[in-house]
């Protein structure tokens, strides 16, 4: 391996004989300065069960990499945990992760001259970060996930404790239930074992072409996934030989073919604030009309938790997401001609998979779809001028009209709703947790697993500024833009107003004349911020609108 186009700039010729000298320490050789490098960025700590297991995963990467004649260098960056900082203040911090994450990334490869790398993510926040770096930097490079956390006893995972804290409210269980369920939900290593936002983030960077094919569909703890890691490494090294470049990879073509993936997944509303994030780095212009463009013709054909029945782990014993993908593209709705990170087309990837076996439950066929069309539903109306994101399976029913009870904020929303004061009928309005207002645009887990269970997931619905744990279901809509601390609507509501929500028309109507919120526009006034320095002030002075996806980079160019 010849071609060295960054590290050559770092460690060769008598002037950077110092930076030599400090290579030579953490454990370079004479012959690898004559080698490229490429880092591995692990997002391993002990902070969440779904990046614990990351940093064996970063040592097979570099042994990869090492192994095909390149020089593997491993750093760390930051990962939080959504799941145990839900229903917090600390929540706050999560969307803001990512930004921070995909700098992180950034500062190190390009201040080491790293000719290209490879990035490991296992949580919500921490993959797209990495998409987003590998996009910036536009250097040879692979993701690999972490990998799926196994079922705990009885098929439980984390949304079950969640809705067993509203089950206990409700009195439908008792102390000692709700306690053998949080004990037994989360039995090791690996991401949130649903189609929550980790799985959907990873099948959609799979289908991205970032990742190595099966990437997505791996349990954390296994050979498949050490065996992806070590290949990925390797890839990388080939990459560079290559010069393939995210440049070569992500096109507009990409991103359809991520949204298709996503929809046929029953995927996460997060999805689409991730995407757009990742499209804005690449230099895409996605939009959230895309979304609805792509999904009127991909139907979705996995029954995958939250609303459906399967965990991750099931789809992968039933063969992953390749023969999903292999099926969508045969039928027309993937672009096979697109680039990956194995150097050849995605169609090229796919020719020799094999198709699902029979009497699988887990992906349907065409004729038999759970929706004939996506479940990300882009809203418009006069509650959310910018746009706002539902998810409807349709297993909530596709039109919602009931009264609104506005909350300021999760906190309060949530006692409410486990006081038992949200009653059937109801719109719950969960407002100023926008990417500024909150800031940080925190997920509404807690509220929805509350409202589902007290068994009133039909009969509530939910809206906010913030957004969705890919874990949430329900009649749900979030990313409301403009959100109520920048004066949108969302925030003139009060209670007792009509509310409908219709995804067949994709609208979101307040009944309540233009007249009348003119005359309490006049009267609203900005709350104080939450912040006012530090971390969250700043994110909150820098972020974009969640129909712009939230980024703090590039927008306002």
């Amino acid at each position: 391996m010849t071609k060295r186009p960054y590290s050559s700039q770092i460690v060769d010729g008598v002037e950077h004989a110092a930076s030599r000298a400090m290579l030579y320490p953490v454990g370079f050789t004479e012959a690898d300065f004559a080698k490229a490098q490429v880092g591995i960025a692990s997002t391993w700590s002990m902070v969440t069960p779904c990046n614990m297991h990351i940093n064996a995963l970063a040592d097979a990467a570099a042994m990869g990499a090492d192994e095909a004649g390149a020089k593997a260098v491993l750093f760390n960056t930051i990962t939080v945990s959504d799941g145990i900082s839900m229903g917090s203040p600390g929540m706050r911090y999560s969307l803001v992760s990512r930004e921070v994450i995909a700098d992180s990334i950034e500062t190190v490869v390009g201040a080491q001259g790293f000719d290209g790398f490879v990035a490991i993510g296992g949580c919500d926040k921490n993959m797209p970060a990495c998409a987003m770096a590998m996009a910036r930097l536009n250097r040879p490079s692979v993701f690999v996930y972490g990998g799926t956390i196994q079922p705990g006893a009885e098929r439980r995972d984390v949304i079950s404790v969640f809705e067993a804290v509203g089950a206990y409210s409700a009195g439908r269980i008792d102390a000692k239930e709700l306690k053998e369920v949080e004990r037994t939900a989360i039995p090791g290593p690996g991401s949130c074992g649903g189609m929550y936002t980790a799985n959907t983030m990873a099948s959609a960077i799979e289908a991205l072409g970032l990742s190595l094919p099966n990437s997505s569909a791996q349990e954390a703890v296994s050979d498949a996934k050490r065996r992806d890691s070590y290949n990925a490494g390797a890839a990388v090294a080939r990459l560079i030989e290559a010069n393939i470049r995210p440049s070569d990879i992500l096109s507009m073509k990409a991103f359809e073919n991520a949204i298709t993936v996503v929809v046929a997944l029953e995927g996460s509303t997060n999805a689409i604030l991730h995407l757009l994030a990742i499209a804005s780095a690449a230099g895409i212009p996605l939009t959230l009309d895309d979304f609805t463009r792509v999904g009127k013709r991909v139907p979705v054909l996995a029954d995958m938790r939250p609303a459906g029945k399967y965990a991750m782990s099931e789809l992968i014993a039933a063969g992953g997401i390749q023969p999903l993908m292999k099926r969508l593209l045969d039928r027309g709705l993937l672009h096979g001609d697109c680039m990956t990170v194995t150097g050849k087309t995605l169609a090229e990837n796919l020719a020799d998979v094999a198709d699902y076996p029979a009497g699988q439950g887990v992906v349907r066929p065409f004729d038999n779809p759970i929706k004939k069309d996506s479940h990300l539903v882009v809203l418009y109306g006069n509650l959310a001028p910018d746009g706002a994101v539902a998810k409807i399976t349709g297993n909530e029913g596709l039109e919602f009209t009931g009264t609104a009870r506005c909350y300021h904020g999760e906190e309060a929303a949530m006692k409410a709703i486990l006081d038992g004061e949200v009653v059937s009928g109801d719109v719950v309005i969960i407002r100023y947790e926008g990417p500024r207002g909150g800031p940080g645009m925190r997920e509404m887990l807690s509220p929805t697993s509350a409202i589902n269970g007290r068994g009133l997931s039909k009969e509530v619905a939910l809206l906010t500024d913030g957004r969705f744990s890919g874990g949430s279901h329900g009649f749900v809509v979030g990313h409301i833009t403009p959100e109520a601390f920048d004066g949108g609507p969302i925030g003139l509501v009060e209670n007792g107003d009509r509310i409908t929500v219709n995804a067949e028309t994709r609208e979101i109507t307040l009944h309540v004349s233009d007249e009348v919120l003119a005359a309490r526009r006049a009267r609203w006034q900005r709350p104080a911020p939450y912040a006012t320095k530090g971390l969250l002030a700043k994110y909150a002075r820098l972020v974009s609108s969640a129909s712009q996806g939230a980024i703090t980079d590039g927008f306002a160019d």
